[in-house]
């Protein structure tokens, strides 16, 4: 079968790769479509941790069921499923708090062991939702970036009518102010540094914040009288972002870090303290709210659909990467077709 290997820093490659073998209560599944995520860029870059080449990318994925091994009866072939990619060790101390998410040793399908851009894979059943007929293949392979943010406003505590900013406009920061918009947020900011992602966010109603151009808490602070916004969003995972966030979020209000730092960040915490702020960390989601995600994806397809902004077939996705780096490309989601 076809499938996209990573080999080693900076090296992917379509490589003609044996079909795994499955095992007792696993699900043969046909891929049709696999986003490609930060993450996944992190591996190309060779600045991941765990993983390691070689490797077949791809945690975000659809596929159609075609075998099941001892299955339980839920699927059937012909189903189409997305899966819940976390793998965790069951008996850590998260583990046996109910909260296997954050599991001490978690790893997840696509990084530490082969992913979805390929034309098959295993997958165990339990972890297996089925995609509702009137969502396409192509919105379904955003459920896990959308579980992401659906576990960043449960964290965020989010209510209804709440002012926000959202820090970054790219994958994650786009869906989180979709989400936003769809759950009654009563302003949405959002900010960057790339003028082709603020265009499409505009398109959205979204006010936007060139920080290239603007300052982001002068633009806050004129906006809302001196007073801040209710929660921050952190989703670009960049130093001054870091350095801003408690300037522009109000007295007692939530920062959520909802994109992950590559490293020690400038914050200040006098800040916190003087405005009895809170700072909640968003890591990835619960079973739950990634079955939230299957269902709340039918509701958000037609903003969803613009997110999703190249698609490229697994026949050629070797240049994926390069593709996306390309700022002439202004790639935001992009799709690797896994049956082309």
């Amino acid at each position: 079968m076809k499938a996209l290997v990573y080999t080693g820093p900076k090296k992917v490659e379509v490589q003609d790769v044996p079909v795994p073998e499955g095992r007792s209560g696993q699900a043969k599944v046909r891929m049709r479509f696999c986003g490609v995520c930060g993450t996944d860029i992190g591996i190309f870059a060779g600045k991941h941790p765990r993983a390691k080449a070689p490797l077949v990318l791809g945690h975000e994925f659809v596929g159609a069921v075609e075998e099941i091994k001892d299955g339980s009866g839920r699927f059937a072939p012909g189903d189409r499923v997305v899966a819940y990619p976390l793998l965790s060790c069951g008996h850590c101390l998260p583990c046996r708090t109910g909260q296997p998410h954050v599991c001490e040793t978690l790893k997840l399908i696509g990084i530490d062991r082969d992913g979805g851009m390929a034309d098959y894979a295993w997958i165990d059943e339990d972890v297996l939702f089925k995609v509702p007929d009137t969502v396409s293949d192509e919105i379904a392979a955003l459920v896990e970036p959308l579980a992401v943010v659906v576990r960043s406003l449960h964290q965020a505590r989010f209510n209804l009518l709440d002012t926000t900013v959202v820090t970054g406009a790219g994958p994650i920061g786009v869906l989180t102010a979709i989400v936003l918009k769809h759950s009654g947020a009563s302003s949405i900011v959002i900010s960057d540094v790339d003028e082709a992602r603020l265009g499409l966010c505009r398109e959205f109603g979204f006010e936007t914040v060139n920080v290239g151009q603007t300052s982001l808490v002068d633009y806050i602070g004129e906006s809302t009288g001196g007073e801040g916004v209710d929660i921050v969003f952190e989703c670009s995972g960049v130093a001054n972002a870091a350095a801003e966030m408690t300037k522009i979020a109000r007295v007692g209000g939530t920062i959520c870090m909802t994109g992950i730092h590559k490293e020690p960040r400038a914050v200040d915490l006098r800040d916190m303290n003087f405005k009895e702020q809170i700072l909640v960390g968003s890591r990835v989601y619960t079973l739950r709210e990634f079955g939230m995600s299957v269902a709340y994806a039918e509701t958000l397809a037609a903003d969803l659909e613009k997110v999703i902004t190249q698609k490229v077939p697994l026949s050629g996705s070797a240049s994926v990467f390069d593709m996306i780096a390309d700022p002439d490309v202004n790639a935001v989601k992009v799709l690797v077709d896994c049956q082309a």
